[in-house]
């Protein structure tokens, strides 16, 4: 009975891991998106800033604007690429709880694997010794008749 109460237990710890797996999946998944739109947002200001030419063949007032608004998008860029790497300082902490969660939720697996088979050959050799001890009683009764 203990045996069975620690393999439900067991089964029980394997399912919350899986969710708590599941969990850290979407999240790294979530976090992946995001960093996805800090890139396509970093190359759209990397094109916003090339493109809007070179300010010096432009007339002083035209080229001084142009000049800040470069600036102020490389600027802009600057704390998008900020950003960006702390976000992926993140998601490598959240890569590496993900792993240490799969795994602990492995091994909880193997114990219970290894205690179901455990249980499995106790019941088999309660299944065998009262086979044995029918037959033993079928022969004890057949030699005194």
């Amino acid at each position: 009975m203990k045996r069975e109460q620690t393999i439900a237990s067991l089964g029980t710890l394997v399912q919350l891991r899986s969710l708590a797996v599941d969990r850290l999946q979407a999240d790294l998944a979530s976090q992946e998106a995001t960093r996805v739109r800090y890139q396509n947002n970093l190359a759209r200001m990397d094109a916003l800033a090339t493109g809007s030419g070179a300010s010096g063949a432009l007339p002083p007032a035209l080229a001084l604007n142009c000049g800040a608004y470069k600036q102020n998008v490389l600027a802009m860029a600057q704390l998008h690429r900020t950003d960006l790497a702390l976000h992926e300082a993140n998601m490598a902490v959240a890569q590496r709880k993900l792993s240490e969660a799969w795994t602990e939720r492995e091994l909880l697996g193997k114990v219970l694997e290894q205690q179901e088979v455990e249980l499995a050959k106790e019941q088999d050799r309660i299944v065998r010794k009262r086979e044995d001890d029918i037959a033993t009683q079928s022969w004890m009764a057949n030699r005194t008749a």
